[in-house]
C-alpha cells in the first residue's frame, strides 16, 4: 500500500466520521439523536424527531461527507485512492472513534460514495431504494435491496473494481442492519410513518 492509498484512507475515515445527525440534533434543540429512536446517527433516525429539514440536511451532509473525499482522492492520487477513500469514510460513519465507534448503517453515505465514485450507478441506488420505499413502505428493505443490487449494476456499468468496493460497502450496510433484518423475516419490521414521534 502506497502512502497516497494511506492518506486516502485517513482522509475518507476522518470525513465520514463527522457526525452531522448528531451535531444537527443538538442545534435545532432536539436533543441528543441516539436517545431517540433507534438510537442511530443518521438521517432516519433524525427523521423521528418530526424536524423533516433537520432530516434532510443530515441526508444531504451525509452523502456529501462521503463524496468530498472521494473527489479529493480521486483529484490528487487516482481512481483506486477514490475507492479507498469511499471505503474509509463509510468506515468512519458506521464505527466513528469520537462516538464509541456506534455510528449510523450507512445509506446516506452509500448514496454520497456511489454518485462520486459512478453518478449512473449512484442513480440507480436512489431509484431502486425509491421504488422499495414506495412499494412496500419500509425503508430498511428499501437499503437492503438496494445495496444488494448495487455491486451488479457496478459491474455492468463499470468494472470489477468498482464492484467490488461497492459489494465490501454492501456487506458493512447489511451488518448495520442486522437487526432490522431480524425483524423482517419477524415481519415485525415497523413502516414508513407507523413509527410515533416523539412528544
Amino acid at each position: 500500500m502506497t502512502i497516497q492509498f494511506i492518506y486516502a484512507a485517513i482522509l475518507g475515515y476522518l470525513c465520514g466520521s463527522v457526525p452531522f445527525g448528531l451535531l444537527l440534533t443538538r442545534a435545532a434543540g432536539l436533543g441528543d439523536i441516539r436517545a431517540i429512536g433507534s438510537g442511530n446517527i443518521g438521517a432516519t433516525n433524525v427523521l423521528r424527531t418530526g424536524n423533516r429539514w433537520i432530516a434532510a440536511a443530515t441526508l444531504i451532509l451525509d452523502a456529501g461527507k462521503a463524496a468530498l473525499p472521494i473527489l479529493i482522492a480521486r483529484y490528487y492520487w487516482g481512481e483506486e485512492a477514490a475507492r479507498i477513500a469511499a471505503i474509509g469514510a463509510f468506515l468512519g460513519h458506521c464505527f466513528p472513534v469520537w462516538l464509541g465507534f456506534k455510528g449510523g448503517k450507512g445509506v446516506s453515505v452509500m448514496i454520497g460514495s456511489l454518485l462520486a465514485l459512478s453518478w449512473p450507478v449512484g442513480l440507480i441506488f436512489c431509484a431502486v431504494w425509491l421504488i422499495i420505499a414506495f412499494s412496500q413502505k419500509m425503508s430498511s428493505l428499501a437499503a437492503l435491496t438496494a445495496a444488494a443490487t448495487a455491486p451488479i449494476f457496478a459491474f455492468a456499468l463499470a468494472d470489477e473494481w468498482l464492484a467490488g468496493t461497492v459489494a465490501l460497502l454492501a456487506v458493512v450496510l447489511f451488518y448495520q442492519h442486522r437487526e432490522n433484518i431480524v425483524r423482517l423475516m419477524n415481519r415485525t419490521e415497523p413502516k414508513i410513518g407507523s413509527e410515533k414521534k416523539p412528544q
